[in-house]
């Protein structure tokens, strides 16, 4: 008896240690592949990492500065820092666009992204992914920074083009509103700066200087002149009451640019009943590439999972 009891542990840690190398093999094989999706006939470039057979996605939208490459697959030799590979290695179709005038999105004929033409936008490229594969769920929506309040723009106004919502590192006080632009502006094109580059890496030891060295490098690359933004009083519309949807805020413990009373404000208000609020500990507003990535990772697959599991079982009752 005890000897077969023994024998059932070891099958059961082969067989787990086999799965995790079957999910690290799939990420490791998964490659990065641009797709153009036109937003109103404008292009925009649409990166995929996808897990063999996957049955759901998720599309990951960037921060104020940088782009998708930069922020969401920076590979650095020896070092696990992609969350695109993170979530692949989950079984996730991954993808990370790149808004207008970031990476190699074009700026359109006016030289500014407005946020209400950037969450225009990610409706439409949640269109496209839903049309480009048959998924068993819409596809999930992660927000970083600027792109959390960008997101939660999109959940306000169409909701049926997603099962869930994440926004990590909400940067904004929903009590304070942002002023209209000045009077006759125009793009002023300012050189991006490596100093710019690495500055979201806050926590000291979170992260290697290599790998910070490889993101300056990197961002500079894909962005080195910076997006012009404006009408940012278009966030004076966000409303989180109006979210009914899942959604996850996920902060990192050692934030300031996403304080937790304003996280507080954000979860309180959220109209949907389905919601979790999770403090990333030891991390920062790069959390995905530091050192708590892996549990970044788990929390964001956990949520979705559940998200996932409720989209597919109100499904099945329309069904019926």
């Amino acid at each position: 008896m005890i000897r077969d009891i023994r024998s059932y542990k070891r099958f059961h840690i082969l067989l787990a240690g086999l799965l995790l190398c079957l999910h690290w093999s799939t990420a490791l094989a998964a490659e990065r592949v641009r797709h153009t999706v036109l937003a109103d006939g404008h292009p925009l470039a649409l990166w995929e990492k996808s897990a063999t057979a996957a049955e759901e996605a998720v599309l990951l939208v960037h921060g104020r500065t940088w782009s998708a490459i930069p922020d969401f697959d920076l590979q650095v030799e020896g070092e696990d820092l992609s969350l695109m590979d993170g979530l692949v290695a989950h079984g996730y179709a991954v993808y990370a666009v790149d808004l207008r005038g970031y990476g190699e999105s074009p700026r359109d004929d006016t030289g500014w992204l407005t946020p209400d033409r950037a969450a225009a936008d990610i409706g439409l490229v949640l269109e496209w992914i839903a049309e480009h594969r048959n998924y068993r769920v819409k596809p999930h929506l992660f927000g970083w920074s600027m792109g959390s309040t960008n997101a939660l723009l999109l959940a306000q106004r169409r909701p049926e083009l997603i099962a869930s919502l994440t926004l990590f590192g909400f940067w904004y006080d929903l009590d304070t509103d942002l002023p209209a632009d000045e009077p006759g502006i125009t793009p002023q094109r300012l050189r991006n700066t490596a100093e710019a580059a690495a500055s979201d890496f806050i926590t000291p030891g979170s992260i290697s200087r290599k790998a910070i060295d490889a993101y300056v490098t990197v961002s500079l690359a894909a962005d080195p002149v910076k997006t012009d933004l404006r009408h940012n009083d278009h966030y004076n519309a966000l409303d989180p009451a109006k979210v009914a949807t899942p959604t996850l805020v996920i902060q990192g413990e050692f934030d300031p640019i996403a304080p937790t009373d304003y996280q507080q404000k954000l979860y309180t208000r959220l109209g949907t009943g389905h919601k979790q609020w999770v403090s990333v500990p030891g991390g920062d507003h790069a959390a995905f590439m530091e050192t708590p990535r892996a549990y970044f990772i788990d929390e964001l697959v956990t949520f979705m999972n559940g998200a996932s599991d409720r989209a597919g079982a109100a499904g099945q009752a329309e069904d019926r």
